[in-house]
């Protein structure tokens, strides 16, 4: 291989700052003229009568051609900058109007740890529940295991304020962090949901169904809702099922849609009636 220029940029470095650099032009860019949407995804129950227990709305940006752009592809570069928290009350604000517009469903919502402190976020949600005082019996708010265990005493703190609302609280991406079982006792999640690692293809693994099991005994020794994500096919569901899962979630009961489908249903059974 060539040596490079004494004094020159890696190409490779300069690449990925450009990349970057583009990326969060396009996620700012978004922010400001409200470019952003939630795309939704079924959590479906494991036992009869099996049906979706609620939706998890995931954050979608816009760039300049109207192209949906989802999260794994900017998420890990705004997480800890200003855009995060900007992209999280989005998210929240979008999530609680949909539940004002359909009282009959659930919703889960993302947000990060650091966002608890974010003055705008706590603005936006006060002023939904003061407007609709059943919306936080409806709403989940899911924070990510490596965001919660970086502020655990925030955390506790926050959750404890807003059981009175009766907002429910998942763990996310369960099993990817180190949790520590001390802070676990004290945080009282309502349900974990599984990172989708230890989900895909666990039929055929031995060693991730040794994972979840512990997984799962963990959690309902806590009495914790365990949810399953990246279901892709039916013999994982079928060993999930059968080890005491209580949803799943994942591309076997579909993708994320920008179209909420709880409107998709009602059409249909309008149509068949």
């Amino acid at each position: 291989m060539a040596d490079m220029p004494e004094g020159g940029e890696n190409p490779l470095t300069s690449a990925v700052v450009s990349r970057d650099r583009s990326t969060l032009d396009m996620v700012s860019d978004a922010i400001r003229h409200n470019q952003t949407m939630l795309a939704y995804q079924p959590i479906m129950q494991a036992m009869p009568p099996q049906g979706v227990a609620l939706y998890e709305g995931y954050i979608r940006v816009l760039d300049s051609t109207g192209r949906v752009i989802p999260a794994r592809d900017f998420m890990p570069l705004v997480e800890d900058k200003e855009e995060g928290r900007e992209l999280d009350c989005l998210a929240l604000e979008h999530g609680l109007k949909a539940l004002a517009r359909s009282p009959n469903i659930r919703l889960s919502i993302n947000m990060s740890a650091r966002s608890i402190g974010y003055r705008r976020w706590m603005r936006v949600l006060e002023r939904h529940l003061k407007k609709d005082l059943t919306l936080g019996e409806r709403l989940m708010l899911e924070i990510n295991e490596a965001s919660a265990m970086a502020t655990p005493e925030l955390v506790i703190d926050f959750i404890d304020r807003m059981q009175k609302h009766g907002i429910a609280f998942a763990l996310d991406n369960f099993g990817a962090g180190a949790t520590a079982v001390s802070y676990f006792r004290q945080f009282f999640f309502d349900a974990v949901k599984i990172d989708g690692q230890f989900v895909r293809r666990i039929h055929a693994s031995y060693d991730n169904q040794a994972v979840v099991r512990a997984l799962v005994g963990i959690a309902k020794q806590f009495d914790m809702l365990v949810v399953a994500e990246s279901v892709e096919s039916p013999a994982d569901a079928e060993f999930l099922i059968s080890i005491g899962i209580d949803c799943l979630q994942g591309y076997l009961f579909g993708a994320p849609s920008v179209s909420p489908p709880w409107l998709e249903e009602l059409r249909e059974n309008s149509r068949a009636s």
